[in-house]
């Protein structure tokens, strides 16, 4: 994880300072933003691989950073609230949020939870480096590229990561929980509706070719050309 930078976004001191210790004994490198608009001017002028995101700032909250940082950025974020309310996890979610996690938390746990994203966004090298075509769809794991006939698609890690795996198990319907532990992972504590929110993402991006994703009514989903 040394190679790696982790941008904390809080406008409690403590907090940053908290979270940026745990980190730096892992490896990872810290940056720090007191608010939204630090956190922008950051990420532009430096390779940033995860964000720890915190809702409630004053000036630009949470939610409107993460609004403006997707028009350009895929960078993982991991979303920090007091709010626990379902309803802030879905619009986080619904936002382009990777995790949300709420206060109080474990230091130790967060920590973990980060490096467990780390590892398998950027970890493990794919096995076959061969660009896997599915009719017009392109996808190049190992590149992280993706064509959807000549256009580049921008997807995110996580619609990245669910994309490679719908495609390898191309033609069988995979329930919800199981698409939930292979790319949020055993701990992840939020609701099995993220799952439907990604798809609905990873399809509007799709465009023409959203059909390869089906849903089956009552179980999962399935892909298939």
């Amino acid at each position: 994880m040394v190679d790696k930078s982790v941008l904390i976004v809080d406008d409690e001191e403590n907090i940053r300072n908290l979270i940026g210790a745990y980190l730096k004994k892992e490896g990872f490198k810290i940056y720090a933003a007191a608010n939204g608009i630090e956190a922008l001017n950051i990420i532009k002028a430096n390779e940033i691989h995860l964000i720890i995101l915190d809702v409630m700032m004053p000036g630009m909250d949470g939610f409107e950073t993460l609004k403006r940082l997707r028009r350009d950025y895929d960078t993982p974020v991991i979303m920090l609230s007091a709010r626990g309310e379902e309803e802030d996890k879905l619009l986080a979610l619904g936002f382009g949020a990777d995790n949300y996690e709420t206060k109080p938390f474990s230091p130790k746990v967060l920590v973990a939870k980060i490096k467990a994203q780390v590892k398998r966004l950027y970890g493990a090298e794919p096995k076959n480096q061969d660009t896997i075509v599915l009719g017009n769809l392109h996808i190049n794991e190992k590149a992280h590229k993706i064509l959807l006939g000549n256009e580049e698609l921008s997807l995110s890690p996580t619609e990245f990561s669910l994309l490679i795996y719908l495609s390898k198990n191309k033609g069988i319907v995979l329930t919800r929980e199981q698409i939930l532990t292979a790319i949020w992972g055993y701990d992840f504590e939020g609701d099995l509706r993220v799952v439907d929110t990604t798809v609905k993402r990873l399809r509007e991006k799709l465009k023409e070719s959203s059909n390869i994703i089906t849903t089956v009514r009552g179980f999962g989903y399935k892909f298939e050309v």
